[in-house]
């Protein structure tokens, strides 16, 4: 047993909506009101957002609003200027970056989200090294992409999680899993991460499909069952 247990969960989920791009869409979701939003700086994925991300739009959003680069084994010079750039609050590493990698950036005053994949393999002792440098960690479905490949993995592998970093749970999200999520009594959960489940198209997103799910998990007792579409 690892010391500094980490707590259940009580209060309302945090909610990330990642793989953002277009400035339209960007603006639609902030509106919404999410914890965090995600932009992807990985030219391997399909919501890399190039040079089309606004960076003037993004250091107009609101500061309550934690604005979140995705990066994957990039370079720490890179890291850091897309940070000062676009005004990014976090780096979230989708890679193989290690503890000294995570520790260069948080000396830089750049908190990071540190993901990992999860799949029969997965082991929360590979976590512990990275405790002291981490704000959160992030626990997405192991596949062929870093993140975004849309399929869930089992929650209950988390269930002797007992570290001190609060974490997010991502790995095809969906509406319909709504009463699923808002029953989870994980320990150390603090939220969830949404993406490709909730788009029409690579970074677009459905605003009105993720206001479904916001209200939902934020004010379950005002809200119905889900019965939008989910494919």
């Amino acid at each position: 047993m690892l010391p500094n247990a980490a707590p259940i969960a009580t209060a309302a989920p945090r909610l990330k909506v990642c793989g953002m791009k277009y400035a339209g869409n960007i603006a639609a979701v902030a509106g919404l009101e999410p914890d965090f939003l995600g932009f992807i700086f990985h030219p391997g994925s399909a919501r890399f957002v190039g040079e089309e991300l606004d960076a003037d739009l993004l250091q107009s959003l609101p500061p309550t609003l934690r604005k979140v680069g995705v990066f994957v084994d990039a370079p720490l010079d890179y890291v850091r200027q897309q940070v000062t750039r676009y005004g990014l609050d976090l780096a979230q590493l989708h890679g193989a970056e290690t503890p000294t990698y995570c520790a260069e950036l948080q000396a830089a005053g750049v908190p990071v989200i540190k993901a990992f994949g999860v799949d029969e393999t997965f082991s929360l002792a590979q976590l512990v090294p990275y405790v002291p440098y981490c704000q959160y960690f992030l626990f997405d479905t192991k596949g062929p992409q870093p993140g975004g490949n849309g399929t869930a993995f089992d929650w209950a592998r988390l269930a002797d999680y007992d570290l001190p970093v609060p974490y997010l749970l991502a790995g095809g999200l969906n509406l319909a899993a709504a009463p699923q999520l808002l029953q989870l009594q994980l320990p150390g959960l603090y939220g969830f991460d949404l993406n490709s489940r909730f788009e029409t198209a690579p970074a677009v997103k459905d605003a009105a499909l993720l206001q479904q799910l916001f209200r939902h998990l934020r004010h379950p007792s005002d809200s119905t069952e889900p019965t939008a579409r989910q494919d």
